[in-house]
């Protein structure tokens, strides 16, 4: 029997495509909120003794994250067979440490809360620093579909004589690995982070590098700040335009427009944003496929 995939709606297109990949029947839902903010959700489809996944997108994950829950417990209390989650962008992985005294760790309840109601998850390069793997806090079965690969391509294609520049050493592991599937020379700088909008980047060297498209690559773009620093510090050295790939486009605030008007910005679309151009479908449904 056809697994059934219910979407939360919140990436309607990329549920669609996945719904057809995995060969799955689409799951009914009904979800509204109560006039005080409440969510009413009840599942239309019948899905006792039938895998059940669930596309739910978190990025805002505060406001995605109770129905995702409610859905999760309520296909286990109607017989579901098993119950997975589809996640391009897996939340709460960034705040892995306590860096001050009384800090909630919060990677760690948001896993547990989770790793309670799955059987399996799927995303896409989740932000591990600290963690070397999700089996660290998720007790659930993991799935993670890299993107190197797929970025790398995108790069082949679309850039000439690009040279790869990671913004700091945490995105060294990104660069290296997509430069040589590329067959591009790389460089990674060092950065000095005074605050979340205050960051001060080194000066690449790239001197040998002057004819080269600088293709600057990390796996988050949010506020943007590292990335456009070291692309004033490339401008001022002579270099073409860059180009800005990120695996996950947040862009808080006014990022992606700041980034937008001095650089080529490319992301996955594991975020729905208009700077995706690399798709991710076909690896996340070959990878739910092996779970269902």
């Amino acid at each position: 029997m056809k697994p059934l995939l219910f979407n939360l709606e919140n990436d309607n297109p990329l549920a669609a495509e996945l719904t057809e990949q995995i060969a799955a029947e689409a799951g009914e839902l009904s979800l509204r909120r109560f006039p005080d903010g409440e969510s009413y959700l009840r599942v239309l489809s019948d899905c006792k003794d039938r895998s059940t996944i669930i596309f739910c997108n978190l990025y805002q994950p505060n406001q995605k994250f109770l129905d995702l829950y409610f859905l999760a417990d309520t296909l286990l209390e109607l017989g579901a067979s098993r119950v997975g989650l589809i996640t391009p962008y897996l939340a709460y992985m960034r705040q892995d440490k306590r860096f001050q005294p009384g800090e909630c760790v919060s990677s760690r309840p948001f896993a547990r809360l989770l790793s309670q109601r799955l059987d399996w998850m799927v995303t896409l390069d989740p932000h591990l620093h600290r963690y070397h793997s999700l089996d660290q806090i998720y007790s659930l079965r993991g799935e993670v579909v890299h993107a190197a690969a797929m970025i790398a391509r995108w790069i082949r294609e679309n850039i000439h004589q690009p040279l790869l520049i990671g913004p700091d050493s945490e995105s060294e592991q990104w660069v290296s690995q997509v430069a040589e599937l590329a067959s591009a020379p790389f460089q990674v700088l060092s950065k000095i982070r005074h605050g979340d909008y205050d960051v001060e980047v080194s000066l690449p060297e790239v001197e040998r590098w002057r004819e080269h498209t600088p293709v600057l690559v990390d796996d988050i773009i949010s506020s943007g700040k590292t990335m456009l620093e070291t692309v004033a510090h490339l401008q001022r050295a002579g270099l073409p335009k860059p180009c800005c790939i990120g695996v996950h486009g947040l862009f808080s605030d006014s990022a992606y427009q700041q980034l937008s008007d001095v650089a080529e910005v490319v992301t996955c679309n594991s975020v729905p944003h208009r700077s995706n151009r690399i798709d991710i479908c076909t690896p996340l449904s070959e990878a739910a496929l092996k779970l269902v």
